[in-house]
């Protein structure tokens, strides 16, 4: 028996799994498109029912993947897709909120994230989620790849408090958000989704992960997981399009990694002492 996945309660309420499942580069290739869909199916069946999704993968292509994988199975999921900048005026928020939903083949997003700052006004993109969270279109909106200053920024435009997550590049090697951006989050309520949660497979590599993992006879990125399923009010976003990975990921929350092994990861994966930049890719 598995353990049950951690969650993570947003503002409106509304709880999901601390566990979910990305699709940055599905959707690219049509030849791989069966096994990215059994990949998302399998996820879902294993209880990873967040999907995270974008306009940008694959031009839509990652979209029309997700909503083939959901066609019998929408109620079952939490889904999230983002907005490029350079469409995020009011009503190109709107047009592109449209253009999602009819990939995705669903008449909601359950949460739709600015996927990074462009030049659009923060308060045209704000009016434009709270137009669409009325119609009824979302269910929640938020951002990705904001810093403090930025958050503070959205928080001061009205509206802007209604910001439900902020979804950002975190994981054992790339822990800088935890000096101030993690802590500012919690403070106000704001869920934090963690994207590249392994380092797209460069974590798995590292000597000393190996190390501890092999001691608990897990992988290396079963470890990288387990520390963000630590993590209060985090979301991990693995992708996989690898079933037997796909398993992994869920076997992770089952791993139990003391204090002393954590701390021997500190030592090689710093927690931040000062200010770091927002790490984005």
């Amino acid at each position: 028996m598995h353990d049950p996945i951690p969650t993570v309660t947003l503002p409106g309420g509304v709880t999901v799994p601390a566990l979910g499942l990305g699709t940055w580069q599905m959707g690219e290739v049509k030849a791989r498109a069966g096994e990215e869909i059994d990949s998302l199916r399998l996820g879902l069946d294993l209880g990873m029912t967040l999907i995270d999704t974008a306009e940008m993968y694959g031009e839509g292509g990652a979209e029309r993947v997700v909503g083939i994988a959901l066609e019998d199975r929408r109620d079952d999921v939490f889904l999230v897709s983002k907005v490029y900048p350079w469409n995020a005026s009011r009503s190109g928020t709107i047009a592109a909120c449209e253009n999602s939903l009819r990939r995705l083949k669903t008449d909601r997003l359950d949460l739709y994230l600015l996927h990074w700052r462009g030049e659009h006004p923060l308060a045209d993109t704000v009016a434009a989620f709270e137009e669409l969270k009325a119609a009824g279109k979302i269910g929640a909106w938020g951002v990705s790849n904001f810093d403090v200053a930025d958050m503070e920024e959205l928080f001061a435009v009205p509206g802007g408090a209604n910001c439900a997550a902020n979804q950002v590049l975190y994981n054992l090697g790339q822990r800088g958000i935890e000096y101030d951006l993690l802590p500012w989050c919690r403070a106000h309520g704001v869920a934090v989704m963690a994207y590249s949660p392994i380092e797209q497979g460069r974590l798995a590599h590292r000597p000393e992960l190996i190390h501890i993992a092999k001691a608990y006879q897990a992988t290396p990125a079963q470890v990288a997981l387990a520390f963000l399923l630590r993590r209060e009010g985090v979301i991990a976003i693995p992708k996989s399009a690898n079933l037997r990975r796909v398993r992994e990921n869920r076997d992770a929350v089952d791993l139990r990694v003391t204090e002393n092994d954590w701390a021997a990861l500190d030592a090689v994966f710093s927690p931040p002492e000062r200010k770091m930049p927002l790490a984005m890719i």
